[in-house]
């Protein structure tokens, strides 16, 4: 089973900020058929206003295009680790994308600080945006469905382990929220990042969050899994992660590119790098998990288990993309 993320939190986000906009101005009231955001009328005015957003991809990628569809104007900050493709992608639908040589953090600030100086501006915070994790979060919901269809129990003996890719942690972060409103006890999460890039296994490791980067341990923070290279975590999800989070893991990019090889030519299913840090975590559980398991009462119930891999995109990916990740020699 695999679940789109980044687009439902950016979209959310960006249609709440147009409905507030449009019942300032007397567009769009309550009652009204939401439709009504994509009428011309609704279009000049947002055209009045800029979103911004601070990206390694994904993020940038669902900002960008639903902001440009409903007729902002939309500037996307992205780090060096952002994918040439995706950047591309965002200037062909007629967003603005300023490049920089840093990474992921340097981008935010940038955007953060552009942003600061128009009142007319809304930046998209991954960092710190309530509404963008409650946007994430609402995917808990759609996935509690998807298993009532599809007749798989969650309760004490038939426990839920999720395996989520995880960078700054804001969607990671939402969707763990949601799911353990939801389940409570009854699912254990796990964050996967890139053995460069572990920022919130470090942050919640320390308990320093957002006041340390994987740069201060020794770490490079280079990775092919292009949406998991952030070098300092969000506080504000760390903090909420605290007592959510069953544990955080690390992969090495070479598993990455040999499970995405693998997905592909057993399963028929394309998954960007990124996504295959979720892949590497029931083998991690299993591998290195004994301890978790027995202190948690769960070694007898494993047989009863589900194990959902979140996925974190791989459909919009060029065929010449993929035939190089396909490809790759690891």
């Amino acid at each position: 089973m695999t679940i789109r993320i980044k687009a439902r939190g950016g979209i959310y986000e960006v249609l709440k900020f147009a409905e507030t906009i449009a019942m300032e101005h007397g567009l769009l009231t309550i009652e009204d058929n939401y439709a009504k955001l994509a009428d011309e009328s609704c279009k000049k005015l947002f055209s009045e206003y800029q979103i911004a957003v601070g990206s390694t991809g994904n993020l940038g990628l669902s900002i960008g295009i639903i902001s440009a569809k409903l007729g902002f104007q939309v500037t996307v900050h992205m780090s060096h680790d952002a994918k040439a493709w995706k950047k591309q992608l965002l200037r062909d639908k007629g967003v603005t994308v300023i490049e920089y040589e840093s990474d992921y953090s340097k981008a935010v600030e940038e955007g953060r600080k552009q942003a600061q100086q128009n009142p007319k501006c809304h930046f998209v915070d991954d960092e710190n945006s309530v509404d963008l994790f409650a946007g994430y979060s609402v995917a808990a919901l759609r996935l509690e469905k998807q298993l009532q269809d599809q007749d798989i129990l969650v309760d004490a003996n038939h426990p839920l382990f999720v395996y989520i890719p995880c960078g700054v942690g804001g969607a990671p972060g939402g969707i763990a929220f949601g799911l353990k409103m939801i389940f409570g006890e009854n699912v254990h999460i796990f964050f996967g990042e890139p053995l460069q890039s572990p920022c919130m296994l470090l942050g919640l490791m320390t308990g320093l969050h957002d006041g340390i980067s994987v740069n201060d341990i020794g770490l490079n923070n280079k990775t092919e899994a292009d949406g998991l290279a952030v070098g300092r975590a969000s506080k504000f999800v760390g903090k909420i992660m605290e007592p959510v989070l069953s544990g955080c893991y690390t992969v090495d990019d070479s598993f990455l590119f040999r499970s995405l090889k693998g997905m592909y030519e057993q399963e028929n299913i394309f998954m960007e790098p990124s996504a295959h840090a979720g892949v590497f975590g029931p083998i991690q559980l299993i591998s290195e998990g004994k301890q978790y398991l027995e202190e948690n009462g769960l070694t007898s119930k494993m047989e009863n288990a589900t194990h959902l891999i979140w996925s974190t995109g791989g459909d919009m990916v060029p065929f010449e993309e993929r035939k190089i990740y396909l490809e790759k020699n690891v």
